[in-house]
């Protein structure tokens, strides 16, 4: 399952750093950067570490710059852009890049094979480094200069007075505490000396922030190097930790990641490649929450945990992978904080108020649920403990919640507020909302339908038939109103309905009324919807959020922050949307459609290797070649892949 680039690629400056890797912790920390070892995002370090998982989360080592010493001279393999100038250029030693577990690059330097891993303890703020001398005619030093961050993660890194240039350094382990406010840090190189040699190092220039219009500046600082000796055969284990790492055994450490990580794969024995990769990316974006609770974060390296991406993402990223108490202890989180009728739709990073502005995270919470009972089998979960908070949040939409959300006299469910965004679609910049979607959306009544018969299905299991008739009556009511409403002169779906104003936009959002498992389209109006989307929507890596043929599409995401929201969801390629489309394909044509689906599948493939390797990206650009944008590692693009990969293969 081995994702390989060769050195032809990493040698070349501009495609390696193109190309990310990442590893996580289990806690909503992380270590990423490029191939070409240049970080080119404030995101970029060795340790991410998460005080409060999942948020919290403060970049504390931006990384370890090697250098390799022998007769022949100093061989840096470190890369980094000053201010525009790339120096050193250490990718010119990459030999390869192997991605199985985790990533692993190998260098070679005149006789000398070097072979460096990178992994992160599950349930620490620790990062593992080996390097295994593959081969060498004589011995050599290694010279490692750790470069300090210690900021916020969103944040820069600037030179300032106040970094504490005090340090310890004993049993091979340094230990710094840069800021007194702050954690300490441990790094731990076995048979070193550490040479003392305090500097700021100045314009770190990161090409995707300048890109994206954000401050793209940073300044580092250095305690000093360690110094060891290798020699063919050995190998190096090195510690980078929040916690003391003295006594602790670096082997053992990463043989426990590496079986756990295997450990995963078990159910997966006989898949391919591709599914591989994805169950391992999947575990990625499943994190702890305080209660000993589970979330999942929606993205890397810049997004927390949102009730809408997690919702979606559950029944591919827990149900797919069978990791059930996973995905119960996710559904208990959100029970918890339900609120007037509504799971939040995100929990910000510094605070304790979770935001609940979306209409349609709660309605996706019933479908995860139910997804979560068919594949656990797990009903006295659900009705001893979520049946009675998912009445009460029916009770809220028919009275009225927040924002506008309520049940109209005609059954469907009408949602927003002037200012507000609160569909997926939920782009805004100051007071521009970008796509509103205010009145009656297509999704959010086929979720609302969809969430009615999963309650009467619900009541029945329990017995409770005069419940189960009230939400069979109003799924009726529902249904014969969205058929009336929304059905358009095309024979497929309008996109919203505000009043008499009906928005005929050929956008992914129908695909919903075609995927749930209540769906109210007969089958050829299904058929004609999916029509639709293959049409105008379809590419080979996800589904455009609006047709190439309308006169809002905008081809490129690009720029900065107001023209990148602006085309957010009016042409850009979305990885997420295309698992409702493939799955209406399957409920529509069943196995008949499962050749059609592998192939679309099988053209997915190839963008495991070509951004944030062996993951999905969040966003393409609308037009060909779709290159990636956005997060290098989204949840729901992950999941909706997996899903459907598994029900096609298994």
């Amino acid at each position: 399952m081995s994702i390989k680039i060769n050195k032809t690629i990493l040698q070349n400056q501009h495609q390696s750093t193109d190309l990310e890797w990442l590893e996580t912790n289990g806690l909503g920390g992380w270590a990423m950067g490029t191939l070409s070892g240049v970080n080119t995002r404030r995101y970029h370090g060795l340790l991410c570490a998460s005080m409060k998982p999942p948020v919290e989360r403060f970049l504390l080592l931006n990384k370890m710059a090697e250098t390799i010493s022998n007769k022949d001279g100093n061989f840096e393999l470190d890369a980094n852009n000053f201010n525009g100038v790339i120096t050193p250029q250490g990718f010119q030693h990459l030999e390869s890049y192997e991605q199985d577990l985790y990533p692993v690059f190998t260098y070679k330097i005149g006789d000398i094979v070097l072979k460096k891993s990178i992994l992160m303890v599950y349930g620490e703020n620790t990062t593992l480094v080996r390097y295994e001398v593959i081969e060498a005619n004589q011995d050599f030093v290694l010279k490692l200069k750790p470069f300090i961050a210690f900021k916020d993660y969103h944040w820069h890194s600037k030179s300032n007075e106040n970094i504490r240039w005090g340090y310890k350094f004993a049993e091979n382990t340094l230990k710094v505490q840069p800021y007194s406010n702050m954690c300490e840090l441990f790094i731990t190189v076995p048979n070193s000396e550490f040479h003392y040699s305090p500097d700021w190092y100045y314009n770190f220039l990161y090409k995707i922030e300048h890109e994206r219009g954000q401050d793209f500046m940073e300044d580092l600082f250095i305690y000093g190097e360690f110094i060891t000796k290798l020699k063919k055969g050995q190998k190096l284990d090195i510690i980078i930790s929040t916690q003391s790492t003295v006594e602790r055994n670096a082997s053992d450490l990463f043989d426990k990641q590496v079986k756990r990580k295997k450990d995963l794969l078990k159910p997966f024995a006989k898949a391919d490649d591709f599914a591989k990769s994805l169950v391992l990316a999947a575990d990625t974006f499943i994190v702890q929450r305080e209660g000993n609770l589970k979330t999942i974060i929606a993205g890397y390296p810049w997004f927390a945990d949102w009730g809408r991406d997690t919702m979606i993402s559950l029944p591919g990223l827990c149900l797919t992978t069978k990791r059930f108490d996973d995905a119960k202890k996710i559904l208990k989180a959100f029970a918890h904080v339900v609120n007037q009728g509504m799971i939040p739709n995100r929990f910000p990073d510094v605070g304790e108020e979770p935001e609940y502005n979306t209409v349609d995270a709660t309605l996706w919470y019933f479908h995860a649920i139910s997804e979560y009972l068919k594949a656990s089998g797990d009903s006295e979960f659900i009705t001893k403990e979520l049946y009675p908070v998912l009445k009460e949040i029916i009770d809220w939409h028919i009275k009225g919640t927040r924002y506008g959300i309520k049940v109209d006299t005609d059954g469907l469910l009408s949602a927003g507020e002037p200012g507000t965004q609160l569909t997926w679609m939920d782009a805004k910049v100051g007071d521009w909302v970008v796509t509103p979607r205010q009145g009656k959306a297509v999704e959010i009544n086929a979720l609302w339908y969809n969430a009615l018969c999963v309650m009467e299905e619900f009541a029945t299991l329990l017995k409770d038939e005069r419940q189960a008739t009230t939400y069979k009556k109003m799924a009726t009511i529902t249904k014969k109103s969205f058929l009336e409403t929304f059905t358009n002169e095309r024979g497929t779906l309008y996109d919203v309905i505000e009043g008499t104003s009906k928005d005929a936009a050929i956008r992914p959002n129908m695909a919903f009324a075609v995927s749930l498992p209540h769906s109210m389209l007969s089958k050829t109006q299904s058929t004609k919807v999916l029509k639709e989307i293959e049409e105008h929507l379809l590419t080979n890596r996800g589904l455009r959020s609006i047709s190439y043929q309308d006169s809002q599409y905008i081809p490129f995401y690009q720029g900065a922050q107001l023209q990148r929201d602006g085309s957010y969801h009016q042409g850009t390629v979305w990885s997420w949307p295309v698992g409702a489309y493939l799955e209406g394909l399957l409920n529509v044509d069943g196995e008949k459609a499962h050749s059609k689906v592998k192939n679309i599948l099988k053209s997915f493939e190839s963008h495991l290797s070509e951004a944030g390797i062996g993951t999905v990206s969040e966003i393409f650009d609308g037009n060909a070649p779709h290159l990636s944008k956005g997060c290098i590692a989204q949840a729901w693009g992950v999941a909706e892949w997996l899903r459907i990969w598994s029900k096609v293969n298994q």
